[in-house]
């Protein structure tokens, strides 16, 4: 797509990032509030990375690296903009960015029952290794 702009998100993009993941992103996560977002652009600057379409936000994917391991979260796309390579510019990008930091391997937080989400992720490379599992506690009460 000509015209897309890849960029870290900053702390004034933080409610429209909450709006978008409201409408484009699947599921929703204990740190889906304002805190949270805030907590990860103040700690990592370059970890959230938005595509933008003529000013518009149309992706999101956050690109971790905590210094051992490259993960991948909150790949999302705006409903309408999906299939015009929005999401393979985003993961390009985080990609770039483990390789600069020395990553050495990928890996996505994806629903389980996300089908569509499924066929992107293969389409860009990654592949479910069925013999981990994910165990979670959560740390502190959800208040919504």
């Amino acid at each position: 797509m000509t015209d897309l702009r890849i960029r870290p998100a900053t702390a004034d993009d933080i409610d429209a990032v909450l709006t978008f993941w409201r409408t484009a992103a699947e599921g929703a996560s204990v740190s889906d509030d304002r805190d949270g977002v805030a907590r990860l652009v103040t700690r990592d600057p370059d970890a959230l990375l938005l595509a933008e379409h003529t000013g518009e936000l149309v992706g999101t994917v956050i690109a971790g690296f905590d210094g051992w391991r490259c993960h991948l979260y909150r790949l999302a796309v705006r409903p309408g903009r999906r299939r015009q390579g929005i999401g393979t510019a985003l993961l390009a990008a985080a990609e770039e960015r483990f390789a600069r930091l020395g990553g050495r391997r990928g890996d996505a937080m994806v629903l389980t029952g996300n089908e569509r989400a499924h066929h992107a992720w293969r389409a860009a490379g990654y592949a479910p290794e069925e013999h981990w599992r994910r165990w979670v506690k959560p740390l502190t009460a959800r208040t919504d």
